[in-house]
């Protein structure tokens, strides 16, 4: 059965000590395709290192709301530089995410959000899109630019993921939805049309039952086929199918 993590951060400390040994394993073992997502312009850099080295691992390369206060204007021309290589299949991973009240002003995150979906827009590309606790002014932009990509880690409502479905983009769900507290997310789950779903880890966070708390890998999205299976009365292996094949669509990526 394919599984194919349409979003991870192995730069993350957490794989500091086993990170090749790893993802050689997982690439041996069932994980066909994995797009690692790079949160600034210095991680980008080494997201396309690491891409580089695993002929299925890709990159993302943006700048993720938190690190917007950081970025300087010349990041988008790293950004841009580093989009041209075969690596590299989205901007990513961009967007809003207003949890904390003393993180990167609203205003600087939202504008950093435009420029690099007006990048993505300049060099065709799909964007990797983080929404958290940012569901109307995500909306309202996406809305606006109308790119391709995907909402990952979603935390919206049915409507809202029926609205984003409706510009054409993707619904990335991931171990979240196999917490008993879910139910919002199961919904969507269990809703939204299978060409637009993708499978994620958000790796090495979010891993789903009977996992959480722990360290979170590729593999674990087994687990979060199998809930959403559940849920729409279907095989597990169906739906890993369908994150596969939509991922290979909308990154145009050669099928596992």
């Amino acid at each position: 059965m394919p599984i194919f993590d349409s979003h991870a951060h192995y730069l993350d400390t957490a794989f500091d000590s086993d990170r090749e040994v790893l993802l050689t394993s997982l690439f041996e073992n069932g994980v066909c395709g994995i797009i690692e997502a790079a949160t600034s312009a210095n991680s980008a850099s080494l997201a396309v290192a690491l891409a580089h080295r695993f002929p299925h691992l890709f990159a993302a390369v943006g700048i993720h709301p938190e690190d917007a206060g950081n970025a300087i204007d010349s990041d988008l021309q790293v950004l841009s530089r580093l989009a041209a290589d075969e690596k590299v299949v989205a901007i990513g991973e961009i967007g809003l995410d207003y949890h904390y009240d003393d993180a990167c002003p609203r205003d600087i995150q939202q504008q950093w959000f435009c420029r690099q979906l007006e990048l993505a827009h300049a060099l065709d590309l799909p964007v990797v899109v983080h929404d958290r606790e940012a569901h109307e002014d995500t909306l309202c932009l996406l809305q606006k630019y109308r790119p391709r990509g995907v909402v990952h880690c979603f935390s919206g409502s049915t409507e809202m993921a029926r609205e984003i479905v409706n510009l054409g983009m993707y619904i990335g769900i991931g171990g979240v939805v196999t917490f008993k507290n879910a139910r919002k997310l199961t919904e969507v789950a269990a809703v939204i049309p299978p060409e637009r779903l993708l499978l994620e880890t958000d790796a090495p966070y979010l891993a789903p039952e009977p996992y959480r708390g722990k360290r979170c890998d590729s593999s674990k999205i087994f687990y979060t086929a199998a809930a959403i299976a559940a849920l729409r009365g279907v095989s597990t292996e169906t739906v890993l199918q369908w994150g596969e094949q939509n991922a290979c669509e909308l990154y145009n990526i050669p099928r596992c």
